[in-house]
């Protein structure tokens, strides 16, 4: 070996490292704060201070100068990575960034897109890094009996089955209204399997950095191919982002936004894609760690350490996770609580999980129907808030309708069991819109739970559809944001059928609750007959819809 190839070995590998540690850390802190970095909450931000000052003490050690090594104009021309190759490397090192940021080190996300519970996940998550970090640190000649090729092979098992861990849970909407509404597609342990590969097969996402890393550090390209390099990846990052996001919200974006509609899979494609071929660009020695600067005693350490952090999550998992209390089965009444909690922000714009989770809290609801609660995407941080409301109050949880399909989020908390959550959608030009039906069973009385969001002015089409699957039954419970108002034929015809259990505690109206009762979109709807002891819309700052809670009796 020549110096250059040790150097960029030896960066490599401790880069790889290192990458592997963070992304071990926001898998543990994800977990601590129940979907949510809990170093960004509360007193827990100290973390976030500790972090940053251990940063920049190493920030500081960087910027030492090193001794220039005395090689000639010439040979460091002739040694110089090209350029092509240097951009493509770039790709690569930012590709295996993007994946960690959409999905990896916040695997609940995961969670969401398949309806597994976060505990096998994270927990998997956490085991395979904490195991490769045993076998980098006393194995290292295991890495090194790695080519290229099998480099690139894993990449692609990887890829594809990243790619169908999205694609099972991915729903075709037919074009034809009369087709809706239209249940979720059921699933079983097959359309798992590829989840738990994928999981499995994670290392490569950190021997791909150590091995692009290595390229890098041992071509010494120029300082114009880097930067040329780098501004293409960072302008690839961009896009990759916006294309993320524009899964979501493609109904508010012209021209381009339709083409992204149903597409959750193809960002992931792309990613996974650009990551594995600049594989092919490495030499065949590229993963030969032998001698290279990880002593045994700091590969010990960093065994450890991730051992240790593994560990740590799969117990936090289990301490966070949320646990219902039973609860007396003589009870007669029930208070229900809707909410669209605008993606866990408040009204100013700003992140307020924790105000809204005061403000469940205080009104000390039953069941709770959430609206806007997919914020387990980029676009909100990755933080699931619904499991961050679930585990904080010690409720059962149904999310509804998964991320894949880039539907308006709704949820179901609720202090006794669910029984036979489903999801079922509408038809929709726009945003997909979903309902949630569950049944709840409280003091031997069971109720027909309905939690739904309708699109933008709440169209018929919809409404239609929902009242569709309420027909017939009894004990409904039909909550949630309808955007529509009391003037409108879609609240005509939802009453026709069940009351407004405002109207009924308040006939004559109330605007003594700061709401103005002719614009009421968020609405408790029940069964005709059913005895309303209290009802009140609750504004606040903590969103920009104010909570509705209604009381019934029985």
């Amino acid at each position: 070996w020549n110096r250059k190839d040790r150097e960029g070995a030896s960066s490599g590998l401790i880069l790889g490292a290192s990458l592997a540690v963070a992304l071990s850390l926001s898998i543990l802190f994800r977990t601590l704060g129940s979907g949510s970095d809990v170093s960004t909450i509360g007193w827990s931000q100290g973390i976030g201070w500790i972090l940053a000052i251990a940063a920049g003490a190493l920030l500081l050690g960087l910027a030492r100068p090193e001794p220039a090594s005395p090689r000639t104009a010439d040979a460091a021309r002739h040694e110089r990575l090209p350029a092509w190759k240097t951009v493509g490397l770039c790709l690569g090192l930012v590709s295996a960034l993007i994946l960690c940021y959409f999905a990896f080190a916040s695997p609940h996300v995961m969670a969401r897109w398949t309806g597994v519970s976060a505990l096998p996940i994270v927990s998997m998550a956490a085991l395979v890094l904490g195991l490769f970090a045993v076998v980098l640190a006393a194995r290292p000649g295991l890495l090194s009996a790695l080519t290229p090729g099998m480099v690139l092979g894993w990449n692609l098992i990887f890829g594809l089955s990243l790619v169908l861990t999205i694609l099972a849970h991915q729903v075709s909407f037919p074009a034809n209204a009369g087709a809706y509404p239209l249940p979720e597609p059921s699933v079983s342990v097959i359309h798992h399997i590829p989840l738990f590969v994928t999981l499995l097969l994670l290392p490569v996402i950190v021997v791909d950095w150590m091995l692009f890393v290595r390229e890098i550090v041992a071509g010494r390209p120029s300082f114009r191919a880097l930067g040329a390099g780098f501004s293409l990846a960072s302008l690839y990052l961009l896009f990759m982002i916006f294309a993320q996001v524009f899964t979501t919200v493609y109904d508010y974006i012209p021209v381009v936004g339709p083409f992204f509609r149903d597409k959750f899979w193809l960002v992931f494609l792309v990613a996974a894609a650009v990551m594995a071929l600049p594989v092919l660009l490495v030499r065949r020695r590229a993963v030969d760690l032998g001698g290279t600067g990880l002593e045994f005693e700091h590969g010990k350490a960093f065994a450890a350490l991730m051992v240790l952090v593994a560990v740590a999550t799969i117990l936090g998992a289990v301490l966070v996770a949320a646990r219902p209390e039973a609860l007396a089965s003589s009870q007669t009444s029930l208070q229900i609580l809707t909410y669209n909690i605008q993606q866990g922000y408040n009204r100013d714009g700003l992140r307020d999980h924790e105000g809204q989770l005061a403000l469940i809290r205080e009104v000390d609801a039953d069941i709770v129907g959430l609206q806007e609660s997919d914020t387990a995407r980029i676009a909100g941080g990755n933080a699931d808030v619904v499991k961050y409301l679930a585990d904080r109050l010690g409720m059962h949880s149904y999310y509804g309708p998964k991320t894949v399909p880039g539907t308006f989020g709704i949820a179901l908390l609720s202090k006794y069991p669910i029984e036979n959550p489903r999801t079922f959608y509408m038809y929709s030009e726009g945003e997909q819109t979903a309902t949630i039906e569950a049944q709840i069973t409280v003091g031997g009385r069971s109720f027909d739970v309905f939690v739904t969001h309708l699109g933008n002015g709440g169209p018929i089409v919809q409404q239609e559809a929902v009242l569709q699957e309420v027909q017939g039954k009894e004990n409904v419970i039909l909550m949630g944001d309808f955007n529509f108002r009391p003037d409108t034929d879609q609240y005509r015809m939802t009453t026709a059928m069940l009351d407004d259990s405002w109207l009924q505690k308040w006939p004559g109206g109330n605007e003594g609750q700061g709401i103005d009762p002719a614009r009421r979109i968020d609405h408790i709807f029940l069964s005709p007959g059913t005895e309303v002891a209290d009802s009140e819309y609750l504004p606040g700052p903590q969103s920009d819809h104010p909570a509705m809670t209604t009381v019934i009796e029985w």
